[in-house]
């Protein structure tokens, strides 16, 4: 019998029609044989399966199933690929560890540590990360722009604390932008995070575990057609995606390694995403974790894959299988 999987989509943030995109390859790209997958729709109160463009079915928050005119439907597996909130902070998780359902990423804990940058960041610092000097602001807080840059410097990068897809970011070259530049991070959410730019090389390098085996993926090399690596850049074709990276082979093995490790000391599960910026000196900087990585067509994680020489299809299989068992 096939396994009904719920692919958990939408959320309540920027990043909706990036998770919607994501949701769409996940379900064309899951083993057919295996698994019979709907995407479930989540925006604030209101929660719906998508069982095609005309049927849409309101699910049943009491055990998550939904109702059609062929009865009941209820899902075994639930695969998250909610970029933003609720479903990467650790709300969902929780949700599904209440009704003890098995689901595809991090559990409550590292979703809700990851989720935010700068406390994720300064844990790292235990285990060995380089993150950047950083101030982190909630709203309210008055923004003292000389006491953020003693610490930042100039320039630096201001965003949310809580957000990702480069929605709300902005990069400042001087004290009287700081304001501005926060109120603007501020519109994504209620905490902010003002980093030290950090110039040299990005990378970002793609992970997941199994209780059989551990698949590091190749690196990708990312160059921005824009000042920074900002949404157009991201998702709209304006930067250079060199999969895998042009990385001396011990510098790639050292990446990868501190990947294995940080996935390990933050008890992530599922595919991983962390991204680094390498300084002039050659020292690795990570930059931020993501715990529910873009899988467009065109997302990192697809494209190491298909550098590895592996299977998407086959990917989501062992992420599946694995946590269907833990």
């Amino acid at each position: 019998m096939k396994t009904k999987v719920a692919i958990v989509a939408g959320g309540n943030s920027s990043e909706y029609e990036v998770s919607l995109r994501s949701a769409g390859n996940i379900k064309n790209t899951l083993d057919k044989n295996l698994y019979d997958a709907v995407i479930v729709l989540i925006h604030g109160d209101k929660w719906q399966a998508v069982v095609s463009d005309t049927e849409k079915y309101d699910i049943d928050k009491n055990d998550f199933s939904y109702a059609d005119a062929d009865g009941k439907h209820v899902f075994d597996f639930a695969y998250i690929t909610i970029h933003g909130t609720p479903g990467e902070n650790g709300i969902v998780q929780g949700y599904f560890e209440l009704l003890g359902m098995k689901y595809s990423c991090c559990g409550v804990l590292a979703a809700a540590l990851t989720f935010n940058k700068y406390m994720c960041n300064r844990y790292l610092e235990s285990v060995g990360a380089n993150p950047a000097p950083a101030v982190w602001l909630h709203k309210g807080e008055e923004a003292d722009p000389e006491k953020i840059i003693a610490v930042t410097g100039l320039p630096c990068f201001v965003k949310s604390n809580v957000s990702g897809s480069s929605f709300g970011v902005s990069k400042v070259t001087r004290m009287e932008d700081v304001e501005a530049a926060v109120a603007n991070a501020f519109a994504e959410g209620d905490e902010v995070i003002v980093e030290s730019f950090l110039k040299g090389t990005e990378v970002t390098c793609g992970i997941y575990k199994t209780k059989d085996k551990t698949i590091v993926l190749p690196l990708t090399e990312v160059v921005s057609k824009n000042e920074f690596f900002d949404f157009n850049a991201k998702y709209n074709g304006q930067s250079e995606e060199i999969t895998p990276a042009r990385l001396d082979a011990a510098l790639t093995a050292d990446i990868q390694a501190r990947t294995s490790r940080y996935y390990d000391a933050l008890d992530c599960k599922g595919l991983v995403r962390i991204d680094y910026i390498i300084t002039e000196d050659g020292i690795p900087h990570v930059l931020e974790v993501n715990t529910t990585p873009g899988m467009t067509d065109t997302s990192f994680i697809p494209q190491q894959v298909r550098a590895a020489g592996l299977s998407l299809t086959d990917v989501f299989t062992d992420i599946i299988e694995d946590a269907k068992i833990r």
